[in-house]
């Protein structure tokens, strides 16, 4: 029972059939490669519809996987967009070579066979075989040729693939002849190869393993094939290493059979303990909200008897104004009394009685002259803002019990081929045994904030498939079971502008290994003034020898936009660095201007103080000077007549951005991806990238950011 589940396809969950290896060495199904291989094309051709995802019963296929087979998708349709043509959809073999594996949820690379160029795992293949016999030992297997009724079978033959009893396999396999040396086992189903074919050589046994592919070959293979300059081993040699390991490592786990009980017992016991400490968690996460709640129904309950009190306050004055003015519509009969009090012509009792009707009649007439409610009907005084308040809710959490804010390193994290995010935690305590690390592409379109969430175990994070020429920001914080620490300080870092290019610095094309000196990886190129240039010197009786010695990338570009950085040391005295076209290489490195200096040449009247001056159309190549901790722009129409505005400083780390598109070439402080320069240049044939140094100077091109703890390989 225990083995079945290392028997279980991780794609249909069910026992394997005809199991493939895939090159991460985990195993699925022949027929559950091809279906989530035409899952993820359906999901390309459909735009990804719900009807698509589904098209095959068999596989089980998650989110997460739909999510991984969109991407690939969009890689495919690149790919495509290049003239690449494959399959037909109704064609037996998917035309994808990336293939999302379900084991380790990574995307495969299946290389130009696809699967075509995949091992089936026999020795898989044979296990799963016998385990279904011994899960259907009362189900025999019967001969294929008896007359009806067959009988059951005794023995099952190799060669002719088929189940035999005892009377047919004699009368099949007479003695004495070729059929006889067949090789028979017990009764099976499963007719497996007798040897291990090479796929791509489908007439040659494999008979060798590559170490670098990590995979069994064929001597043609090794002779002219993929694997020509690889490192292989002999299979016998192998065969008897892993073996030897793999005997050893069971040894080991069985002599541990002890200990591994006692640590199941412990785990038994921490389950339980689990169990009581989440539900003791739980009851206080439960009281913290009921006081929570009791807060805010005392608020709630405080902040109604104000508006009520205060309704009552306006209400009273309101009533006793309108009071007053119904008083008003009373009076009329206070006028026609007026009115028959100024029929009286005796001047004594007219006096007498009008005074007093007089301070009546002012009193109404002001009271309509300057009307004004006696209370306001609104209620703003009693509006509450709970903008902080709703915050600080959404950032409720538990208590972080002494966690500390993790920061993010800027200087060690960068934004190359891929984004290597670097964070520390400020004390000497951890800020957790997991972080979180978001980030989310700056848009200013977009009102709404969507942060990509990703746990990670160590205290960097590599992430890919981010955008071109986009600036992003990221923030971590540490976790502790269920406690978190606060978010840290939001970093922005900028993508490069253009995808990177790779590439090394090429020793065969004009490189001077007396003047330079490159490194074994041929990443780093350094100049060294040498005997011959003091030798030359030796001639020189006025002047300055001025030689510069050019080097040039391995790699050229014809087309598209492409990025590149590099490092320049900073005791470097005269580095020049852009980029070169092919049909103009030699002249790269025979150029008489760079043998002396005229500007010293005895007699040459040229004292115009112009360094730059070089720097012109009718050059073959395209350059900028740096040297002394210093970024020259070139002198142009454009650039500043001050010498002083196109003096700045040099960057940690710089790049090159070249657009053969639209010939333009820019130059880049890497750090920040800011452009620091940018000028036109003539991409007429294929450009290489270009460097010259003189004196003491030292180039070293930026190392590509890779997944070193990701990559499959360190799993196998």
């Amino acid at each position: 029972k225990g083995i079945e589940r290392e028997l279980v396809c991780p794609a249909c969950k069910e026992l394997f059939t005809h199991p493939l290896i895939l090159p991460c060495q985990h195993s699925v199904c022949h027929k559950c490669v091809k279906e989530i291989l035409f899952a993820f094309e359906d999901s390309f051709a459909d735009g990804g519809s719900e009807s698509s995802n589904q098209s095959s019963p068999r596989i089980k296929i998650s989110s997460s996987s739909m999510d991984r087979i969109d991407r690939i998708s969009r890689s495919a349709s690149q790919r495509r967009s290049f003239g690449w043509r494959g399959r037909k959809r109704n064609s037996l073999t998917p035309r994808s070579s990336l293939f999302p594996c379900p084991g380790c949820q990574r995307d495969i690379d299946l290389g130009e066979r696809g699967i075509n160029g995949l091992f089936r795992n026999l020795t898989l293949e044979t296990i799963v075989e016998r385990y279904r016999q011994a899960a259907r030992a009362a189900a025999a297997i019967m001969c294929d040729f008896c007359k009806p009724p067959p009988q059951e079978s005794t023995k099952s033959c190799m060669d002719c693939s088929a189940s035999y009893c005892n009377e047919c396999f004699k009368v099949h396999h007479p003695w004495g002849t070729v059929k006889a040396q067949h090789e028979y086992v017990g009764p099976t189903t499963n007719f497996r190869p007798k040897i291990l074919m090479c796929p791509e050589h489908e007439m040659e046994r494999v008979n060798m393993y590559c170490e670098i592919c990590r995979r069994p070959v064929c001597h043609l293979c090794k002779l002219g094939g993929c694997h020509a300059n690889h490192r292989v081993t002999t299979m016998s040699t192998v065969y008897k290493t892993l073996k030897e390991k793999l005997s050893k490592d069971i040894e080991y786990l069985i002599s541990k059979e002890s200990q591994v009980k006692a640590r199941i017992s412990q785990l038994d016991l921490l389950l339980k303990e689990t169990e009581c400490n989440s539900e003791r968690a739980k009851e206080e996460a439960s009281q913290s909200f009921e006081k929570l709640s009791h807060v805010l129904e005392e608020k709630k309950s405080t902040a109604l008897r104000a508006i009520e009190a205060s309704k009552n306050v306006k209400l009273e004055k309101l009533r006793t104004q309108a009071e007053e003015y119904q008083g008003l519509l009373e009076n009329i009969g206070l006028v026609g009394y007026a009115q028959e009090v100024l029929k009286e012509t005796d001047p004594s009792c007219f006096v007498q009685t009008a005074k007093q009707l007089h301070v009546r009649i002012q009193k109404a007439t002001e009271s309509l002259k300057s009307f004004k409610p006696a209370a306001e009907t609104t209620f703003e005084d009693f509006v509450m803002d709970i903008a902080k308040q709703e915050e600080i809710l959404g950032d409720l959490s538990f208590h972080s019990n002494g966690l500390e804010i993790p920061e993010i390193n800027e200087e060690q994290s960068k934004m190359y081929n891929k984004a290597l995010i670097s964070w520390e935690c400020p004390g000497k305590t951890d800020s957790g045994h997991i972080y979180v690390l978001e980030y989310h592409k700056l848009n200013r379109e977009e009102e709404s904030t969507t942060w990509q969430e990703v746990e990670v175990c160590s205290k960097s994070k590599v992430i890919s498939d981010l955008d071109h020429d986009s600036s992003y920001a990221f923030r971590v914080r540490g976790n502790k079971g269920s406690i978190s620490s606060p978010w840290s300080r939001e970093v922005i870092l900028r993508t490069p502008p253009a995808p990177v290019l790779s590439f090394l610095f090429n020793e065969k094309c004009g490189y001077n290994s007396e003047h330079l000196l490159l490194n074994p990886g041929r990443t780093s190129v350094e100049s060294r003034a040498g005997f011959p240039l003091l030798l030359g010197s030796e001639r020189m009786q006025v002047g300055c020898y001025t030689t510069l010695d050019y080097i040039i990338g391995d790699t050229g570009i014809a087309k598209g936009k492409h990025f590149w950085a590099f490092h320049v040391e900073a005791y470097s005295y005269l580095v020049k660095v852009g980029v070169v076209s092919s049909n103009k290489i030699q002249k790269l490195f025979h150029n008489t201007h760079d043998v002396t200096s005229p500007r010293y040449e005895q007699d040459s009247g040229h004292d115009s103080g112009s360094e730059d001056a070089f720097f012109d159309s009718s050059q073959p190549f395209t350059l900028v000077t740096l040297g002394m901790k210093k970024f020259f722009i070139p002198t142009t129409p454009a650039a500043p007549k001050d010498p002083a505005s196109r003096i700045l400083p040099l960057p940690s780390c710089l790049g090159i951005c070249l657009d053969c598109d639209k010939g333009k070439l820019g130059f880049y402080d890497a750090g920040c991806m800011k452009c620091l320069y940018e000028c036109e240049v003539d991409c007429s044939g294929i450009m290489y990238p270009a460097f010259a140094l003189m004196g003491g100077a030292a180039v070293h091109l930026e190392e590509a950011v890779t997944a070193k703890y990701g990559e499959y390989h360190d799993d196998i």
